[in-house]
């Protein structure tokens, strides 16, 4: 997780960026980065960490990340609110803006279940977040991936494939859609 952060913060392009660009891309990057360990904290994956103190902590990194979104696109405004209103109305020139709205979307939906949680049965919950932790990931992942800028090419590529690897098994192995006994 450290390395792209890393790679993108000794980028040469980041010479000729406003800070509030670079916090925006920052944002986003970190937030990238966090996504990996959300699978693996739902799934249990994470040593040393107990099932019950795993979820505790998949639930404060989901707040980080819906944090980390608002100062991304907030950055973005600040830097270019027109292209901030294009991509909020998918009507951007831009591929990569319209997977990020999409993504961004379906974290604040995520956070809108979290938040109404008790009022859902087991089955709707962990169907619903699962489909939308697919749609966030495979959205901010072609985001990502579209986007040549700051981030390292070949350090994105793997953290890409890392954090829809992770979130493929974990989703597997929880057999979310499975048929369970009453």
């Amino acid at each position: 997780m450290a390395i792209p952060i890393a790679a993108a913060a000794a980028s040469p392009l980041l010479a000729w960026r406003e800070p509030v660009y670079i916090l925006a891309g920052f944002a986003g990057i970190i937030g990238m980065a966090l996504m990996l360990l959300q699978p693996l904290l739902a799934g249990g994956r994470l040593p040393g960490l107990r099932a019950m103190r795993g979820r505790q902590v998949h639930r404060w990194i989901g707040g980080i990340l819906v944090t980390a979104v608002i100062i991304h696109v907030a950055a973005l405004w600040v830097t270019s609110p027109p292209d901030v209103i294009d991509a909020l109305l998918l009507a951007s020139p831009t591929p990569f803006s319209i997977w990020g709205v999409v993504a961004m979307w379906a974290i604040f939906a995520t956070a809108l279940l979290a938040a109404l949680r008790r009022r859902l049965s087991p089955r709707t919950w962990r169907r619903a977040h699962t489909a939308l932790a697919l749609v966030i990931v495979s959205g901010t992942v072609i985001h990502a991936l579209l986007i040549e800028g700051t981030m390292e090419t070949i350090t994105k590529a793997l953290l890409c494939a890392f954090v829809m690897g992770a979130t493929i098994k974990v989703v597997i192995d929880l057999k979310t859609w499975a048929r369970r006994p009453r």
